[in-house]
């Protein structure tokens, strides 16, 4: 085979794979993962309901609401100060409680606002029942089922699981363990497109909800 190619080719063929090689193309991405959580502080994040300031705490290098001791009195909600349109959020999650003593449910907020003391938006649903649902907090209620078919084999109940939210336009992509559960398309012009993220925890049941690993890449 004859090697000796032309100058001006050799130099695009060289050229070429240099743009190709994994370190060029990530040089050249424009997208940035930067973690949400410090694992000792709650730094960058705010209770949206002020008197519950007491509620959310880090413990472990997790955030926590709830204590496994007392029922949640009420929903509540953390969320963080900055807004994001289109991303990609990730954490691991831990929600535990004993369903006999009330409601045990937790969610991921996003593309949130804040409106008359409450938040109001999309939320990635977590808890017997509702595990990958969207829901439209606080708005339109239910938006998409979770798909369980799959998801039951490789969940954790009582244990950490991984959670991926994905927006990017008007399409909405969540992911538990891996697993694709929701695949929604909004056809609402109105809703907002951008918003915060919060985490929660639902009111009825002696639950304790964690956090941790909070992550997030702007498309």
């Amino acid at each position: 085979m004859n090697w000796n190619l032309p100058r001006s080719l050799s130099g695009q063929l060289v050229l070429l794979g240099l743009l190709l090689s994994p370190s060029v193309l990530c040089a050249q991405s424009t997208e940035k993962t930067v973690s949400l959580f410090d694992g000792k502080t709650l730094k960058g994040w705010q209770p949206v309901n002020p008197a519950h300031a007491t509620l959310w705490f880090v413990a472990d290098s997790t955030i926590r609401s709830g204590d496994g001791l007392k029922k949640i009195p009420e929903n509540t909600y953390l969320r963080t100060e900055k807004e994001y349109g289109d991303f990609e959020f990730r954490c691991l999650f831990r929600l535990t409680g004993d369903p006999a003593t009330g409601m045990i449910n937790s969610g991921i907020q996003y593309r949130s606002v804040l409106k008359d003391g409450q938040i109001v938006g999309y939320q990635a649903d977590i808890g017997d029942g509702y595990w990958g649902d969207i829901y439209d907090e606080h708005r339109r209620g239910k938006l998409a089922g979770g798909d369980w078919r799959t998801l039951r084999h490789v969940l954790n109940k009582q244990g950490w699981n991984s959670y991926i939210v994905r927006c990017r336009g008007n399409r909405h992509e969540l992911y538990i363990n891996g697993v694709k559960t929701c695949d929604y398309t909004e056809t609402d012009p109105t809703i907002p497109a951008r918003g915060v993220i919060a985490v929660q925890i639902h009111s009825g049941g002696v639950a304790q909800v964690e956090f941790r690993d909070l992550t997030i890449t702007v498309l």
